[in-house]
């Protein structure tokens, strides 16, 4: 299955690490482009100068990880499309163009369901499409998330519970799932 990711779900670092340890074990194909990228790479620019150059290094790991995920922008797409924050055309036109079966996205006001049905594209939440994962492959995304909660605290030192450190990652019924 393929999902493009937006933004929005590459720049929480958390969030993006378990959604590329998922994809990285074959249990999703992530498209997205360049210009989503960029996004993500310009939100991390408020943070500072570093901020941004980790975010531009993570962003080229990625693109040597997954080279099939970049989806070249296709003007013809998007100038057909209309959604209520023209700014996202792009995210939907890189779904479609890639034919991505889920645009997995935070937003859910600014890509209507319907409308991205009739494009043959499932939005989907981050913490719902990772829970979904779990219910299929429990041990394997356990494992995922074990690494990402370890590194997590190997970098700052600090002793986070699984559950709350999902649950500030923006992921709290996978956090819920994790530690019944």
């Amino acid at each position: 299955m393929k999902v493009c990711l937006d933004a929005c779900v590459l720049y929480p670092t958390v969030m993006r690490d378990i959604l590329i340890g998922v994809a990285r074990a074959g249990y999703f194909r992530p498209v997205w482009s360049a210009r989503i990228l960029e996004e993500w790479v310009r939100a991390t620019a408020r943070f500072g100068p570093v901020a941004e150059m980790q975010a531009r290094g993570a962003s080229a790991t990625l693109r040597a990880a997954f080279p099939a995920a970049m989806t070249p922008p296709h003007p013809g797409i998007e100038g057909r499309l209309h959604l209520p924050d023209p700014n996202d055309l792009h995210v939907l036109a890189t779904a479609i163009a890639a034919s991505a079966d889920i645009l997995l996205t935070l937003n859910a006001r600014d890509f209507p369901g319907a409308y991205l049905r009739g494009e043959g594209v499932t939005r989907r939440d981050p913490d719902g499409f990772l829970w979904e994962c779990w219910s299929h492959a429990p041990e394997e995304v356990a494992e995922i998330v074990a690494t990402v909660h370890a590194e997590a605290g190997s970098r700052d030192g600090q002793v986070r519970d699984l559950r709350a450190f999902l649950k500030r990652a923006r992921l709290p019924k996978l956090g819920k799932a994790l530690a019944s």
